[in-house]
């Protein structure tokens, strides 16, 4: 059997990046396979992007911190990568692949970026693929331009009333071009490897429980296309469960090693962040726990998981998940099951639940198994 483990957004913007792993190390190492989203570019290059509130650059440094955690594949296509340009995708790459990190989902084309990292263990063929679906356009690879891959996500507010100005009913769908292409990239991986996996970057960030209408149509189609296993990440928040066609999809994996001041208020050198760490606060009503300085999300977040899948020899995918807690000091802690992996399992039943997916959860020493109702 194939044990494949997969985490969500990984912003390593602190020194010292190694010690952010530290209590995770022992579970990450443990994996046949370790799957990882690195959500901001690693330079000291580039001219800082105006397309999304930018992050910084962080350290090229901190990508080490990776390889020594065991990772064999990171994801790329995000809404985050391009914000130092062409020059923080090709660093974050070449950062990465000296690590002996597989990459994708980012490169100097379009064609690159749609490129699936392959990684053989075992004498299985796995091919992992990575899409943005949230933007910014200027992001988006081009067939002579760096970016991510993407699937173009449109939305459509409409009014729920006879009432101009009101508040609208929001639909949101998959471009249906943008939606074959990830289809006929994941049939060609289908053709080349034994596991397709794929990373979608999706989801209304830091709003628990709640998925956006192309989110399951959108991860479901990657499924009928030849995907084995479809993980969400972006929403820097847990997300829902679901078994579909026998195949798992994490609609959001939430944040692992997710450190950084640039989301703060205090203490911000960026206009444009600082503007944003004030609008965070009105807009989703939430303030970061000053206990967690280095962690400046939801409450709910300090909720994780890794996904725990294995791979059968006849192929046949075991879902499941290792619930995680995130300390004070932003350390991401695998737990045993006991009183708080039983806490953060409830909780990932209760927004699996109140987001209408049907999915039956059960312990496995210290995973929980995953299986369709």
């Amino acid at each position: 059997m194939l044990k494949i483990l997969a985490v969500g957004d990984l912003v390593l913007d602190e020194p010292d990046a190694d010690g952010f792993f530290d209590l995770a190390r022992e579970t990450l190492l443990g994996a046949d396979l370790l799957i990882g989203h690195v959500e901001v570019p690693h330079t000291r290059r580039g001219v800082e992007s105006r397309g999304d509130v930018p992050a910084p650059g962080a350290d090229p440094e901190n990508l080490k911190a990776l390889g020594r955690a065991g990772f064999n594949v990171a994801t790329l296509a995000g809404n985050h990568i391009h914000d130092r340009g062409p020059e923080g995708i090709a660093d974050t790459i070449a950062g990465l692949t000296a690590q002996g990190i597989a990459v994708c989902g980012a490169g100097a084309d379009l064609a690159s970026a749609r490129a699936p990292a392959i990684v053989a263990r075992g004498g299985v063929r796995v091919g992992v693929l990575s899409y943005n679906c949230v933007g910014p356009k200027m992001g988006w690879a081009g067939e002579r331009s760096a970016g991510c891959a993407y699937v173009h996500v449109l939305t459509h507010y409409e009014l729920d009333m006879a009432s101009p100005g009101g508040p609208p009913k929001t639909y949101t769908f998959a471009d249906p071009d943008s939606l074959e292409a990830l289809q006929g990239d994941i049939q060609a991986a289908r053709q080349a490897c034994d596991v397709v996996v794929v990373m979608l970057h999706k989801g209304l960030v830091h709003m628990p429980a709640v998925l956006a209408m192309y989110e399951r149509p959108v991860a479901r189609a990657a499924v009928d296309a030849g995907a084995d296993i479809v993980l969400g990440c972006h929403a820097h928040i847990l997300r829902g469960i679901e078994i579909y066609r026998g195949k798992p999809i994490f609609h959001g994996l939430g944040n692992f090693v997710t450190v950084t001041g640039a989301l703060t208020e205090k203490g911000n050198e960026s206009p444009e962040r600082r503007a944003w760490a004030r609008k965070r606060q009105e807009v989703f009503g939430f303030t970061p726990d000053p206990d967690y300085p280095l962690y400046p999300f939801h409450p709910e977040a300090k909720n994780a998981m890794i996904a725990a899948c294995t791979v059968g020899r006849d192929g046949a995918i075991d879902a499941g998940f290792l619930p995680c807690y995130m300390r004070p000091s932003a350390q991401p802690e695998p737990l045993r099951r006991g009183p708080q992996a039983e806490a953060v399992a409830a909780y990932i039943a209760d927004i699996t639940q109140r987001a209408g997916l049907a999915t039956r959860f059960s312990w496995d020493g210290d995973r929980v198994a995953c299986r369709a109702v």
